[in-house]
């Protein structure tokens, strides 16, 4: 630990310098090919790099065998930038107003003190594409093979958080961030006069009956004790104000902190729509386009890391819990994973906004939060193989 953070902080002042100038050239989601090659330029060679996702790749470091996979992200948002700074972004509408660019940052500099740390556990690099945006690019990394073939034992991931105080990680056990959904609802009607309504079967009418019905799918039917949000965020109808339209749509997320929950909210969406379209003398239905996972922490990498966290001088937060959603959730499914949340005190910005700028200490902090998530997996590798070999000898006597 102390040999690796001696060279990880020998890294940091070409971390800083990375994050500039990956906050200068942004990338959209799906077009983060610059992006990568700036990252990869910034790793040591020869590295093994495979490419996946179309845009991502794959860095393994520290040579063959089981591995610990550390995830970042390429892409940037559709956002123009007012933060004033120097490196402000270069490339008009794009902006790295999530933190990726800290994130990224953080990790080529593990990535690169790993390297350089002779019998270092294997790390594996993952530079996923389409965090922001469908489809996913963890989706889509987790969903073949590659995972396996790299032996992968655990993902360990970090993300920055102005809810929480500067110097603070959020090491949280088990659901931290909800699933999400998203659903369009059509009424179809009958339009007509607005001047003859009788004559008309109405679906604004319908539709607006419907957003109230559905809000109680989650004050009726989840458990109190669980956590849900059924939002409707656009509506549409019509074209002119004396004009009934033959249809209406509306469009929102749900988002869930269980699988159970998750399925529950669904379904009863689709019952609500149907049935209160139908009172009316309308035809509704639900079209859901699914999204992330519940995202689990594992609770041994959870509980492993603290310790690591505190001995860097990092104050621990573990009730952290957001109805965000992030598709690290997919690395969770595939295998036993940890996703960090990482405090910059930001009082009046929030993620996403066109002035959200954390000053360069935080890549130290994300970085800081990486190695404690790789030195536990590396710790509870050992001792999984420790107990291997003590059964095995147990079993030959």
């Amino acid at each position: 630990m102390d040999e690796l953070k001696n060279r990880l902080d020998q890294e940091l002042p070409g971390a800083y310098d990375l994050r500039k100038r990956l906050h200068s050239f942004p990338d959209m989601s799906g077009f983060e090919g610059p992006t990568l090659q700036l990252v990869l330029d910034a790793l040591p060679d020869p590295t093994v790099v495979v490419p996946v996702a179309e845009t991502g790749a794959l860095v393994r470091l520290g040579g063959p065998g089981p591995t610990v996979a550390v995830r970042a992200e390429l892409d940037a948002l559709p956002a123009t930038e007012a933060t004033g700074l120097e490196w402000a972004s270069q490339n008009a509408g794009v902006m790295h107003a999530c933190g990726h660019d800290i994130h990224l940052a953080a990790a080529v500099a593990l990535s690169r003190a790993v390297h350089a740390t002779p019998g270092a556990f294997p790390l594996l690099l993952v530079l996923q594409p389409r965090e922001e945006t469908y489809p996913s690019g963890g989706r889509d990394i987790c969903g073949g093979d590659r995972m396996a073939l790299e032996e992968v034992t655990a993902t360990i991931g970090a993300h920055v958080q102005p809810l929480l105080p500067r110097g603070t990680v959020a090491c949280t056990a088990g659901s931290v961030n909800a699933s999400s959904d998203e659903f369009a609802i059509t009424i179809d009607g009958q339009g007509g006069h607005a001047a003859y309504p009788h004559l008309t079967v109405d679906p604004v009418v319908t539709l607006a009956h419907v957003v109230v019905a559905v809000q109680s799918i989650i004050s009726r039917t989840v458990d109190p004790m669980e956590s849900a949000v059924l939002s409707i965020a656009v509506l549409s109808a019509g074209s002119a104000p004396n004009v009934i339209p033959g249809s209406a749509t509306a469009r929102g997320t749900i988002r869930a902190m269980t699988t159970s929950v998750r399925q529950n909210v669904l379904s009863r969406l689709a019952q609500v729509v149907e049935m209160v379209s139908a009172a009316h003398g309308c035809r509704g239905q639900v079209v859901v386009v699914h999204g992330e996972p519940v995202l689990e922490n594992n609770h041994r990498i959870a509980s492993t890391t603290i310790p690591h966290l505190q001995s860097l001088g990092l104050t621990v937060n573990t009730t952290l819990r957001s109805a965000g959603s992030d598709d690290f959730s997919y690395y969770c499914e595939k295998v036993p994973s940890l996703m960090m949340f990482v405090g910059t005190d930001g009082e009046s910005e929030r993620l996403h906004s066109t002035t959200f700028a954390p000053d360069n200490t935080h890549v130290r902090d994300v970085a800081y939060a990486l190695l404690s998530g790789y030195m536990a997996v590396t710790e509870l590798h050992i001792e999984d193989e420790l107990a291997s070999l003590k059964e095995n000898f147990l079993e030959s006597r």
